[in-house]
């Protein structure tokens, strides 16, 4: 197999454990070259704040005037709560990353996904469960996502906590 051919291969893996999604997660954030959109419930700690998930994210914002991370929250409280490393870096980087609210009339939306661009996914049916899939090359389920992502983000509300530090 060629190399042309091998690269838009698709690379399709099965996630049963949070190190199989986390992994996924910092593959699929590295071969974002515009964007990341993301879904999840609460920037499950572990996930998101991983040291290798934030190296992606920041190479990606660092090295494109034009990248933007879009990332649509569900329960944002124990995230301030517990504080998470990459809510830190949307406050350095808040030019490239926003946060929203899931609007409440989506919140039923269980499911907890990453899209790279409009190809790449990690996917979870269940954001309470780690098995998923994940996938370097499906645009056409990327996509399908994407359009769901767009329509919760377009009723959904600035997490305006997320941009500022609370000090008492």
């Amino acid at each position: 197999m060629d190399t042309a051919t091998q690269d838009t291969a698709t690379t399709r893996q099965v996630l049963a454990s949070k190190e199989d999604v986390r992994d996924a997660m910092v593959t699929v954030a590295g071969l974002a070259a515009r964007g990341i959109s993301i879904m999840t419930r609460d920037l499950e700690t572990g996930l998101y704040d991983n040291a290798e998930f934030i190296q992606a994210v920041k190479r990606l914002c660092l090295s494109k005037s034009y990248a933007r991370i879009r990332v649509l929250v569900t329960n944002p409280y124990r995230t301030l709560r517990d504080g998470n490393r990459f809510v830190y870096l949307g406050r350095r980087l808040s030019t490239f990353i926003e946060f929203r609210h899931v609007h409440e009339n989506y919140r039923d939306h269980n499911e907890a996904f990453l899209i790279a661009d409009e190809n790449a996914l990690v996917f979870r049916a269940d954001s309470d469960r780690w098995e998923g899939i994940s996938d370097n090359n499906e645009p056409t389920i990327a996509r399908r996502y994407l359009t769901l992502f767009n329509e919760i983000w377009a009723h959904s509300a600035p997490a305006n906590e997320f941009r500022q530090l609370h000090i008492s």
